[in-house]
């Protein structure tokens, strides 16, 4: 009887390398393991993962290498948007899931697979954005989660690769690191009690950069072009070297709280410096090339587009909507922007723009007026307040004042 070809989602950690072995032994499925590399997997860590795989019996391995693709369909709106989800988290990983989910189901179409499978448990997002992504663009193909349905234990399934030949150093990690272009997720036992946050020691990176300095970034159309004056025509390569610039300085440093998707609260912390910096640095840039009601809007669509990110709606088509709407609104988001790096902080000094709004002859912001005179503002202010003035008159004529409580 023909086997069946199953894709895996393999990370090379515990939960996907019992899975080859449980699909392989108890199953009888031909395993073709695949891992969707967005940045966070140096070539040895690729390698190792490929050993791994093959090792516990895979078929075949690939390294799919998805992170020119992860820019520009979703971080380079992150930062047009300046997504920060609860103000504080620059959806990291979780941004990441579905276009591994996606780069996935698309090889196990390409190869004929007749069924997917990743290694989520019960308890957390991922296993919503994958089986949703799976199921949207191949419904056709069964989903496979053992961990999930079976609610396996570590010790379970260290025991279980153990039987069937396979040894390795899988000691739980104190810290569980999620790295990633976008940023590092942490998770440890501080993260689980709404008292406590991560240690110095629990964040991969450690401050060693002691001196201040000062960091340039220059836009064109709100994408990066330059730092420190030298041109950046690959994006990637441009976050990966601010990274490189600020990872010393300890900065972008922080816990997020926020709601799941399954509906309960969740707590991880996370490094982030260059895309913390990056927002920050393109938002003061955009403070003076948009106007008010341009802000303003992006603020509320940037918003929405980071939730439904986060929640898994990427494909859902208001998606493309949002991203028409902040494409158009970055033509005149060009220039440079200052910062000054501190340990653990950084400090924003300004922007030299050709479209900075500052840059009018109309005046100068409490200093001088150029167009217009001092009686154009008495009559403006005066037009201004006539609907609260005929508010508070009416209100004044039945009786009521509405500034005494």
């Amino acid at each position: 009887m023909e086997r069946k070809k199953v894709v895996l989602a393999f990370s090379g950690g515990l939960d996907t390398s019992y899975a080859v072995k449980y699909l392989t032994e108890e199953c009888g499925y031909d395993v073709y393991t695949a891992i969707a590399n967005t940045g966070g997997f140096s070539a040895d860590e690729l390698k190792e993962i490929e050993r791994r795989a093959l090792a516990l019996g895979a078929v075949k391995h690939v390294s799919l290498d998805i992170t020119k693709e992860y820019y520009e369909r979703s971080i380079k709106y992150m930062i047009f948007g300046n997504v920060l989800r609860n103000g504080t988290y620059p959806i990291s990983v979780s941004s990441e899931r579905i276009f591994q989910a996606i780069a996935i189901i698309e090889y196990a179409k390409s190869i004929g697979a007749d069924c997917v499978a990743h290694g989520s448990t019960s308890a957390g997002n991922d296993q919503v954005r994958f089986d949703l992504t799976f199921q949207i663009l191949a419904p056709e193909i069964e989903i496979i989660t053992p961990t999930r349905d079976m609610n396996l234990t570590r010790e379970y399934e260290i025991n279980y690769l153990k039987e069937h030949g396979f040894e390795a150093d899988f000691t739980k990690l104190e810290y569980s690191i999620n790295k990633g272009l976008w940023g590092t997720s942490v998770g440890g036992k501080e993260t689980l009690h709404s008292d406590q946050t991560l240690p110095e020691e629990a964040y991969p990176t450690q401050m060693t950069a002691t001196a201040d300095s000062t960091l340039t970034i220059d836009f064109e159309n709100g994408e990066i072009a330059g730092i420190n004056g030298e041109k950046y025509a690959d994006k990637v390569a441009a976050i990966q070297k601010i990274e490189e610039l600020v990872a010393p300085y300890a900065i972008g440093r922080d816990m997020h709280i926020g709601d799941t998707i399954i509906g309960i609260k969740g707590r991880v912390g996370f490094e982030a410096g260059a895309p913390l910096l990056i927002i920050a640095a393109h938002k003061m840039l955009e403070k003076h090339t948009l106007t008010k009601w341009q802000q303003y809007w992006k603020d509320q669509l940037g918003t929405w587009y980071g939730m439904f990110l986060h929640e898994a709606q990427y494909l859902e088509p208001v998606m493309r909507d949002i991203e028409a709407f902040l494409d158009k609104s970055q033509r005149n988001v060009t220039g440079r922007v200052i910062v000054d790096l501190k340990p653990y902080r950084y400090v924003l000094v300004g922007v030299d723009s050709p479209f900075d709004l500052m840059k009018t002859s109309f005046g100068e912001y409490g200093e001088l007026s150029r167009a217009w005179t001092a009686d154009d503002i008495k009559g403006f202010t005066k037009i201004l307040g006539n609907q609260m003035k005929i508010y508070h008159d009416i209100q004044k004529r039945n009786g009521r004042d509405d500034n005494k409580k």
